[in-house]
């Protein structure tokens, strides 16, 4: 006797008629690593059928989510569980979560995770492109009735974002589909098939020559600027404004002319933050010129005035407004210095000094120039500067300016009165060294820099011997 014919395949027996459609499941291991039941539905056989087999083989290829997240279910884990210190710098937290918070979430959040494809991510992006944020944020509507002036009363400003913005929006996008990638709940990051325009660089502005520097210098000293000390050490030592401001009277040792760059200053969000230095190499020991001992001496004598200023208020008004710490660069109350008013204090002294208008990184790049300008080896520039890769030095080198002349250099020094301290001794002169090729090749440098380690001859390989 025969009995009823089969109406499903092998292996077929989990799909089954459900309500107006069909319906199938598998067994599947989620993320967490526990065996569940992973559901599918469509309208016909066939295409439950085929979700049915995606879902199978991807069960066994990997990690299955039984409960799919939404773009920002997942993006709020994200950001609280994985985008945290010290695993990420403080900026680099405070720059995602702005990000996502302005755009990823609002145009991407409710797309369910396993869900998201390339055409969503890039229909999104020119969305954003030509969105007006100050429409799309309310920017214009969070203000007073009566300050209201664009978008608010029917005027859009049309405040798009810059192409460097797009390119910020999908490097986030990128991270944080990358994480889902390796917690295995999406199979591949969409967000990294996606390409945008590489922004054109800004153009580049030419370094301060020596008697710009000197220009700026000479007034910042002539009124006597609580951040001339400052101003010498960028200038001088190519330090960061981070590092200047972060820079502490305990690694400074004005007697052997050395310091050391321990912490950097930073403003995060509503938080003023000391934390570490940029790379390793940054808190090697460096060398302090005659320029920058001077210099940093000015610097205690007005720290103490100021101290002084508001001990003698305390003893006739029985308040003081002195903050006490270990900071190089204060204000005259003894607090930190902000980094936003230490760039509007430079470029106000830049309009007093009638100089060229650059920023406080450029200066980096005017220090650079100057080591070039002496003939100062490509490695002992980079451990002045504390370049990581001696490519970034070397861009440097290569547009360094003719007119920087050690003449002008020595004038820098005696206008600023350095030659009217001790002076350092042959430690901080200038010696000539030389390697072993044939001919041999040579530098210029101060003593206690090649004293401060070897640098080697990119030829033969041998250390610069004075």
């Amino acid at each position: 006797m025969s009995g009823r014919p089969r109406s499903r395949a092998n292996r077929e027996g989990s799909i089954f008629p459900y309500r107006s459609g069909y319906a199938a499941y598998a067994w599947v291991i989620t993320p967490e690593g526990d065996r569940k039941r992973r559901w599918v539905y469509s309208k016909t056989r066939e295409e439950t059928h085929a979700k049915w087999l995606k879902l199978h083989t991807a069960a066994k290829t990997g990690r299955v989510v039984t409960k799919p997240q939404t773009i920002g279910e997942y993006w709020h884990y994200w950001l609280a569980e994985v985008v945290v210190e010290p695993d990420y710098a403080p900026h680099t937290i405070n720059t995602y979560e702005l990000h996502s918070r302005l755009y990823i979430v609002p145009g991407l959040g409710s797309i369910p995770l396993d869900k998201l494809s390339v055409r969503h991510v890039r229909t999104w992006l020119n969305a954003t492109r030509k969105a007006c944020q100050c429409c799309a944020q309310g920017k214009d509507a969070h203000r007073p009735p009566e300050k209201q002036r664009c978008c608010a009363v029917g005027l859009c400003c049309e405040q798009t974002i810059s192409e460097r913005t797009a390119q910020d929006i999908l490097m986030v996008l990128r991270a944080g589909l990358s994480n889902a990638v390796r917690e295995e709940l999406v199979p591949r990051n969409v967000a990294a098939l996606v390409r945008v325009s590489k922004p054109r660089k800004t153009r580049k502005v030419k370094p301060w020559s020596v008697d710009e520097a000197r220009y700026f210098l000479e007034n910042a000293k002539a009124a006597d600027d609580r951040l001339y000390a400052a101003y010498v050490l960028i200038l001088v030592l190519g330090l960061r404004k981070g590092e200047v401001l972060g820079l502490m009277w305990e690694l400074v040792n004005l007697e052997a002319g050395e310091l050391y760059v321990g912490e950097q200053l930073q403003r995060v969000g509503r938080q003023l933050l000391r934390r570490e230095t940029k790379t390793e190499s940054s808190e090697a020991p460096l060398p302090l010129p005659s320029i920058c001992v001077a210099a940093l001496k000015l610097r205690k004598a007005q720290q103490n005035r100021d101290r002084q200023v508001q001990q003698d208020r305390k003893q006739s008004t029985g308040a003081s407004r002195w903050t006490e710490n270990d900071l190089v660069f204060t204000t005259r109350y003894g607090t930190p210095v902000e980094p936003m008013g230490f760039n509007r204090r430079f470029d106000y002294r830049i309009g007093k000094a009638g100089v060229r208008r650059i920023t406080v990184h450029g200066t980096r790049k005017t220090c650079g120039t100057l080591l070039a300008a002496l003939d100062v080896h490509p490695r002992v520039a980079m451990q002045i500067l504390r370049h990581s890769r001696i490519s970034v030095t070397m861009e440097i080198y290569t547009e360094a300016t003719s007119e920087a002349t050690r003449e002008a250099l020595r004038k820098l020094g005696r206008t600023l009165g350095a030659n009217s301290e001790a002076e350092q001794g042959e430690d901080s002169a200038d010696v000539t060294a030389r390697c072993c090729c044939e001919p041999p090749r040579s530098i210029r440098a101060m003593a206690n820099v090649l004293a401060a380690g070897p640098v080697l001859c990119g030829l033969c390989n041998r250390d610069f011997v004075p």
